[in-house]
C-alpha cells in the first residue's frame, strides 16, 4: 500500500499534472485541447496523461480520430479514502521498483499502450526491450505481422521496427523478421540503423 501511495502522490507532484487533473474535472479534453490550454507541447501532455493513466486517475475514450481523456472520480476518491486509512503508512517497505519499470510506467499507460517514443536512449532501449517480450525467439514473422504486433501498442510501428532492427533486437532478410539473442542486443542502437 505504501508504494501504491507514493507513486500517486509521485504522479500529482507535478504542476503541470496537477492543472491537467484541474483541467479534466472540469471536463473532458483532447491532447491537443490540453497542449494548448497549458502552453505545453503534445507529447509532453500524452507524457503526463500516461502517469495518471498509470494511476488509474485518467480514462480515455475514442471518438474518431480523437482520444478524449477524463478525470476518474471515483477513483481519486478511493485513493483519498485509503490515504486516511491509519494502516495505509504502516506496511513494511516494499522491494524497490526497478529503472525499468519506472521508465515503462511513465510511458506505457494503463491500458499497455505505449504512449510516446522517448527521446532518451536508454529510456528507448527499456520499451524497445518491453517490445520484444512480444517475439517468440523460435519464430519467423512477416513484416505485416511485426507491424500489427508492434501497432498492438503504438501506431508508429515503421520507427519503432527500425529501431528494434538498429538495436540489434530483431533481424530481417527478405521480407522476413526474427528475433535475436538478447547477448547480441545493442544498448544504444547501431550508429547506421539499417532501414525497415
Amino acid at each position: 500500500m505504501t508504494e501504491a501511495l507514493l507513486a500517486f502522490f509521485k504522479a500529482l507532484a507535478d504542476e503541470s499534472r496537477l492543472r491537467i487533473v484541474g483541467l479534466l474535472a472540469q471536463s473532458e479534453r483532447s491532447v491537443q485541447e490540453l497542449a494548448t490550454l497549458l502552453d505545453l507541447k503534445e507529447p509532453t501532455v500524452s507524457h503526463h496523461l500516461a502517469v495518471l493513466k498509470a494511476q488509474g486517475l485518467v480514462s480515455a475514450r475514442a471518438e474518431g480520430t480523437t482520444r478524449w481523456h477524463r478525470l476518474d472520480v471515483a477513483a481519486l476518491e478511493g485513493m483519498s479514502r485509503r490515504v486516511l486509512e491509519p494502516a495505509a503508512v504502516a506496511e513494511p517497505p516494499a522491494e524497490p521498483e526497478t529503472w525499468d519499470a519506472k521508465v515503462l510506467r511513465g510511458f506505457v499507460d494503463g491500458e499497455g499502450r505505449l504512449a510516446v517514443i522517448p527521446a532518451s536512449r536508454r529510456k528507448r532501449g527499456v520499451v524497445l526491450r518491453w517490445l520484444m517480450t512480444l517475439f517468440d525467439a523460435d519464430r519467423r514473422y512477416s513484416e505485416a505481422e511485426v507491424n500489427a504486433i508492434i501497432q498492438a501498442k503504438h501506431p508508429d510501428s515503421a520507427t519503432l521496427r527500425r529501431e528494434l532492427i538498429g538495436h540489434r533486437m530483431l533481424a530481417r532478410e527478405g521480407g522476413v523478421y526474427w528475433r535475436l539473442p538478447e547477448a547480441g542486443w545493442v544498448e544504444g542502437g547501431a550508429a547506421t540503423a539499417s532501414k525497415a
